[in-house]
């Protein structure tokens, strides 16, 4: 397999967002030698792993310079000076919003979106915006005309999806955070298959665009990928600075291991099918390990959730995708070419139309999934699953070009654990505990109720403690 990074002896050396911050703050860096060495580093990434979308290097160091100018900094945002990526599907001012399609002509947004808003007054500073699946569809990015996105661990397989481009760019060393999202898996998936930190919050979390939060189900949330615990803490604490959820408790300052013992279940069956044998050893000595932790752990056979919810889930599916190119047409006209979609976006949207009858039972058995999962939770802290069914696959194995119902039997097999908690709108956490015999990361989820990222976020820092996550620069 060939590995890609550019970790190396520059400004970004291997910090991560947190000890970057020391560094700017301490004097020991500047931030316009950072924003050039997260340049320099993406520019030696990105003929091989393909994660732009598009390139704003020039307003990054214009915005660097600024700064350098200014001795204010003490009310600039926690993360100032910190580079990042913003994924494609969230508007920033001045930058196209492509959704990982070439269906229309590239066009600047005037304003920012209202997440890139509290994203960018933490003080990131942008380097651009990042490739992903197509509209977010499929749990790999292979556009036929603008080239997969490959993972940095082996650019051989895919870097996972929808946010593809922030999880590979962030595993190769070009930033130490980026913004991702996640309506069926998108922070986990690349979380799992880049090795790195990935929580979908809590529903109502963090704030969503207009466009996605009139979802009959909400299923997206806005999060981040990061290489620490404490990255993706500091994250939600500064993020909770910025906009407080309303009706969640808080988050707060999270900086070390929980002490309360919890317990945990495992479950290791998808709601269709046993995931890979692999993935289940790997799973059970991920179970081993908070066994040994001092955490009570039991086994459940099945996930707490009827067969007909991988249906549902791809029915719905389906009528956001019918959604989104009716939404495309209006907005865009003309312009709009929507042969140019993939088989999978307009697959989707035959799937919804030939079936807007069933619809409604639908909608309303993916509503009460949360009862099912309730009746867990009165039992148990956590849950324990596999982020992902199988190891992270070949480039070609979701090709988009494919017939729509291979493509959909596939995603519908290997992603099979993450889209519960877009339903339920429950927190999921995956962390890289796990190689494969292959050497590719092997993300662990981790579930709770609502609300509960702090149970989440305590229980990753004893892990990453217990189990050091493995780095793409330390492999041969």
């Amino acid at each position: 397999m060939r590995h890609v990074h550019a970790f190396g002896d520059d400004a970004l050396g291997d910090f991560d967002a947190v000890g970057l911050v020391d560094a700017i703050k301490s004097g020991r860096v500047g931030r316009a030698e950072v924003v050039e060495a997260a340049i320099a580093r993406t520019e030696a990434v990105n003929p091989e792993l393909n994660g732009l979308a598009y390139q704003a290097f020039d307003r990054a160091r214009a915005e660097a310079a600024k700064a350098a100018e200014s001795s204010a900094l003490a009310k600039d945002g926690f993360f100032s000076g910190v580079p990042t990526f913003v994924k494609d599907n969230v508007d920033v001012a001045g930058l196209p919003t492509m959704h990982g399609t070439d269906a229309w002509p590239p066009r600047p947004a005037e304003i920012d979106g209202v997440f890139s808003r509290l994203y960018l007054a933490t003080g990131m500073t942008p380097l651009g915006k990042t490739q992903m699946s197509e509209y977010g569809f499929s749990a790999s990015a292979e556009h036929p005309r603008l080239g997969p996105v490959r993972n940095p661990w082996s650019t051989d397989h895919t870097a996972g999806a929808s946010s593809s481009g922030s999880g590979a760019f962030v595993a190769a060393g070009a930033v130490p955070i980026a913004h991702a999202n996640d309506g069926g898996g998108s922070i986990r998936i690349p979380a799992s298959c880049n090795g790195l930190v990935g929580l979908k919050p809590s529903r109502g979390r963090l704030p969503l665009d207009k466009e996605v939060s009139r979802m009959p189900i909400r299923l997206v949330a806005n999060g981040v990928l990061s290489r620490s615990v404490r990255d993706t803490a500091a994250f939600y604490r500064e993020a909770e600075r910025i906009w407080r959820a309303p009706k969640l408790p808080s988050i707060g300052d999270v900086k070390h291991a929980g002490k309360q013992r919890l317990r945990i279940v495992v479950i290791t069956h998808s709601v269709l099918r046993e995931c890979s044998p692999e993935m289940r050893e790997l799973t059970l000595k991920s179970a081993a390990l908070l066994e040994e932790l001092g955490h009570h752990v039991d086994h459940l056979e099945k996930p707490p959730v009827p067969a007909s919810f991988a249906s549902d889930f791809v029915l719905y599916w389906g009528l956001l995708a019918m959604g989104q190119i009716q939404l495309n047409r209006r907005a865009i006209g003309d312009a709009f070419d929507v042969t140019r979609l993939d088989n999978l976006s307009r697959g989707l949207d035959r799937h919804a139309r030939r079936n807007m009858h069933r619809l409604p039972l639908a909608l309303m058995r993916l509503a009460g999934a949360r009862r099912h999962t309730a009746r867990l939770a009165r039992n148990y802290d956590v849950v324990l699953t596999p982020t992902l069914a199988g190891e992270t696959p070949r480039i070609g194995y979701l090709d988009p070009t494919a017939d729509y119902q291979q493509i959909i039997d596939r995603l519908v097999e290997w992603a099979a654990f993450t889209p519960l908690q877009n339903v339920t709108g429950e927190p999921a956490i995956s962390l890289p505990l796990a190689l494969s015999a292959n050497g590719l990361p092997v993300g662990m989820m981790f579930a709770a109720p609502t609300g509960q990222e702090v149970r989440l976020l305590e229980l990753a820092y004893e892990l990453e403690q217990a189990r050091p996550w493995a780095r793409i620069d330390h492999q041969i």
